[in-house]
């Protein structure tokens, strides 16, 4: 099917027509007609490429209770993204080429996005051997993206290895900084409100600690590093440190790093545990800053759906993690359009360009029928270039419900906020897969 288009606004800018054929941009224009497309008229609606996360937890397989492929391939596509990067904390573990391939064909079988498995760094994310990264890279798969993320790589030695192995492929090593004997029983950050409230403290040095020493080991092995969900002003002054060197450095920001802090787990609800922990208001704005500035190069959800009994109990039994696709972009205009640190190009550059970048998902082929790399994805909306893009609406306003929701679990930290902007339409390769806010395959 062909769609035209109308009047959408590019980027926030100027508005044009784009007529999708055999899945990339064939037309773009001022009063295109075109009598075979269907039309969709997308005045006030405005045009970014499809948005990419780095950073997804899908649960399949093993915890089919929580989340499927295909239960947050829909949440995905209804947050307005194109591709999503699985991380390998599955059951079994994505250490090898066969989980990672099986993770890869349950997405294509869906066929709502992309998505692109990442590989486990080590053996079962025990961190005493390094996995099979050389045959993940090789696999179906095309591995890029290496993490043991719920777990740091903590041996030095190890991180170092891993990020010399895959130099030899251009790969990245995504790491989950944190130094686990820093952190053991902790419950929340340390703080104020820890001391008040009486729970274990989850110190900002002991990300901090990590970045730093695996900063230097980037430097040192020339290899390319990403760290998972900065939350720390620190944090972010040692990746600015980091790229001012000229290292291979990149960085993500979680949502819900940018809007909520600490002062949440006054309330004892669990829904608001996370790792790393929402932390105080002076690292809200610094990673508001970085992130405005390019210290920090992308938002990523981090969106970890949990079954009800591991969130509905008391908070040192929860486990961490909170739901984040559906409602990513709406926090990213809350946080970074509404208080003018970000325009509508510069997330699209957060959400879209650089994650695709990042990830290696934006060659400009597209995947044929015989499979290929994922690709095309952070691509410009412009002439002969894939169509997957979203279509938002600046003005609407909605309020979060998690019974909604396309995850199978439950567990926003957003329950009854009011958010800005929605999405209105998703394109997967110039298929509509949201449509009027609805999925539509």
């Amino acid at each position: 099917m062909s769609w035209l288009i109308k009047n959408a606004s590019i980027l926030g800018g100027e508005q044009q027509d784009m007529l999708l054929r055999d899945g990339v941009i064939t037309e773009m224009g001022k009063d295109l007609q075109d009598g075979e497309a269907e039309i969709l008229e997308a005045a006030g609606l405005i045009a970014l490429p499809g948005l990419v996360d780095l950073h997804t937890h899908l649960r399949e397989p093993g915890r089919e209770d929580a989340e499927t492929v295909r239960s947050g391939s829909r949440a995905a596509a209804l947050g307005g993204y194109t591709a999503i990067c699985a991380m390998p904390n599955t059951n079994p573990i994505a250490d090898t080429a066969g989980v990672v391939e099986q993770v890869l064909r349950l997405g294509q079988e869906t066929g709502l996005v992309d998505v692109q498995p990442i590989g486990a760094v080590t053996i079962g994310q025990r961190g005493e051997h390094l996995a099979e990264l050389g045959t993940m890279a090789d696999s179906a798969a095309q591995v890029r993206i290496f993490s043991d993320d719920g777990h740091c790589v903590a041996d030095p030695v190890l991180m170092r290895r891993a990020l010399e192995y895959v130099r030899a492929f251009d790969g990245v090593v995504a790491q989950h900084a944190e130094e686990p004997r820093l952190t053991e029983g902790a419950q929340m950050n340390e703080g104020e409100v820890s001391s008040q409230l009486g729970l274990a403290g989850w110190p900002a040095v002991a990300e901090e600690a990590i970045i730093a020493r695996d900063v230097l080991l980037a430097g040192h092995t020339q290899s390319r590093l990403h760290v998972c969900h900065v939350s720390t002003a620190g944090s972010v002054e040692l990746i600015r440190w980091g790229k001012q060197k000229g290292w291979q450095v990149t960085a993500e920001v979680c949502p819900h790093h940018l809007l909520l802090t600490d002062e949440q787990a006054h309330s004892y609800d669990p829904v608001f545990k996370v790792n790393p922990p929402l932390r105080t208001a002076a690292d809200v704005q610094a990673l508001r800053e970085g992130l405005a500035d390019g210290t920090i190069d992308v938002v990523a959800t981090d969106h970890a759906p949990h079954a009800a009994q591991d969130k509905e109990c008391e908070w040192a039994q929860a486990r961490p993690g909170m739901l984040g696709l559906e409602t990513a972009l709406s926090i990213v205009v809350q946080t970074m359009i509404e208080t003018g640190l970000l325009d509508w190009a510069g997330v699209a550059e957060r959400m879209s360009i650089t994650p695709a970048r990042i990830g290696g998902l934006n060659g400009p082929q597209r995947r044929g029928a015989a499979g290929g790399p994922i690709a095309g994805h952070g691509r410009p909306l412009a002439l002969g270039e894939p169509a997957n893009l979203t279509l938002i609406d600046p003005a609407a306003r909605w309020t979060v419900e998690a019974a909604s929701l396309a995850s199978l679990s439950r567990n926003t930290p957003y329950q009854g906020f009011e958010l800005p902007a929605r999405v209105s339409a998703t394109f997967l390769r110039g298929n509509a897969t949201v449509l009027d806010g609805k999925v539509q395959l």
